[in-house]
C-alpha cells in the first residue's frame, strides 16, 4: 500500500544529469522565508544566514571534483547558480543517473542543501528547512549562458518584481518573512 503521494519529477527522463555541462538552479526555502538578508538599494546585503549559504556554495568544489562553480547569488529566501559538472577525458561512460555515487545534479545540490540545513541548525535551534526539490535548466548554448548569467547578476536590481518576492508569491498564507528572534 503506498502511503505516500508520488512526486512529479521536473528533470527529463531521459537526460543523464551528471553529463558535462552547465545547469542553472534555483533553491529556495521552505514557505519563500526570507532569511538569507535583505535587499537594500538594488543590492543584496546578506546575513549570517546568507553568508553560511555563500560559503557552503563556494565549497562544492571541495566535495565533488567535477564541479565547477559559476555566477551565483544568494537572494532572501533563495540561491540562484550555475554549475558546470566536468568529466575527466577518457572517464569512459557516466554511470547510471540512479547511482547513489554519482556526482549527478541532484546529488550536489543535495549535498549543499544538507550542508547549508545543519549549519543554520546549529546556529537556529533546528528551525530552517528548504524547499523540497529544486528548479533546474540545462544550459545549451553560448546565448543562454550569457542571459542566464545577466539574470543572476541582475537579480537584486528586479526584486520588487522577482516570482520568488513574499509580496508577489503567496501559499496558501505561509510564505513570509521569518518570524522576529527566529532567523535575525
Amino acid at each position: 500500500m503506498k502511503i505516500f503521494k508520488s512526486r512529479k519529477t521536473t528533470r527529463l527522463k531521459e537526460y543523464d544529469y551528471s553529463n558535462t555541462g552547465y545547469y542553472y538552479v534555483t533553491i529556495c526555502t521552505d514557505n519563500r522565508l526570507e532569511i538569507f538578508g535583505r535587499i537594500e538599494i538594488d543590492k543584496m546585503g546578506v546575513n549570517q544566514y546568507g553568508n553560511i549559504a555563500k560559503s557552503a556554495w563556494l565549497d562544492l568544489p571541495n566535495h565533488h571534483n567535477n564541479v565547477q562553480l559559476d555566477e551565483f547569488i544568494v537572494m532572501p529566501n533563495h540561491v540562484h547558480g550555475i554549475i558546470k559538472i566536468k568529466n575527466p577525458v577518457g572517464a569512459g561512460p557516466a554511470r547510471p543517473v540512479n547511482d547513489p555515487t554519482n556526482n549527478n545534479l541532484s546529488v550536489i545540490v543535495g549535498s549543499y542543501k544538507s550542508s547549508v540545513t545543519k549549519q543554520i541548525n546549529r546556529v537556529n535551534n533546528n528551525t530552517f528547512k528548504w524547499q523540497r526539490s529544486f528548479y533546474d535548466h540545462i544550459i545549451r548554448t553560448d546565448e543562454a549562458l550569457y542571459n542566464i548569467r545577466e539574470y543572476i547578476i541582475s537579480n537584486p536590481s528586479k526584486w520588487d518584481d522577482d516570482e520568488n518576492n513574499i509580496k508577489n508569491y503567496s501559499l496558501k498564507g505561509k510564505a513570509g518573512r521569518a518570524p522576529t528572534g527566529k532567523f535575525g
